[in-house]
């Protein structure tokens, strides 16, 4: 599992394309050959990045899912909505797909930011009023998940 690490800026061209942070490509060097999956996030307005083998061990999971169950059909139908592959190119550039540029929402300034093991690709503004109107319930939400006593998370 490949575990990123870092939030950065950056800006998009006209035509939804965007230097990858110097920072964010020495950790994906190692993944550029095999291609990413871009994606809408299913709880903020922004987009997911995936390299090609966290994707591919998602779809194992999905592809456990009954299909003829129709929660779970359409769960997958959901879940990979608009879902494209895309490639870094030899300048170092994304290019963010017009339909997914448009659902997140984004515009010229982008933050950048690592979510373990897929890169999270936010509207600059957007990032902010996440991080924003979280900040208050954080300490709650942090005690909730990592602080029980009997959860070895951290150990």
């Amino acid at each position: 599992m490949n575990h990123f690490i870092g939030t950065y800026e950056c800006k998009a061209d006209a035509k939804g394309r965007f230097m990858m942070p110097v920072a964010i490509k020495k950790q994906l060097l190692p993944m550029l050959d095999d291609g990413f999956v871009i994606r809408r996030s299913v709880f903020q307005p922004c987009l997911e990045l995936y390299p090609m083998s966290e994707w591919n061990a998602v779809m194992e999971k999905i592809g456990k899912l009954n299909r003829f169950n129709k929660k779970h059909n359409d769960f997958i139908r959901r879940f990979t909505a608009g879902v494209k592959m895309v490639e870094v190119d030899g300048n170092g550039r994304l290019l963010i797909p017009s339909d997914l540029k448009a659902i997140a929402g984004i515009t010229k300034d982008l933050t950048i930011a690592s979510a373990v093991n897929i890169i999270e690709i936010w509207d600059k503004d957007k990032y902010e009023n996440a991080i924003d109107e979280s900040a208050l319930d954080f300490a709650d939400l942090a005690q909730e998940v990592m602080g029980d006593d009997t959860n070895d998370l951290l150990s």
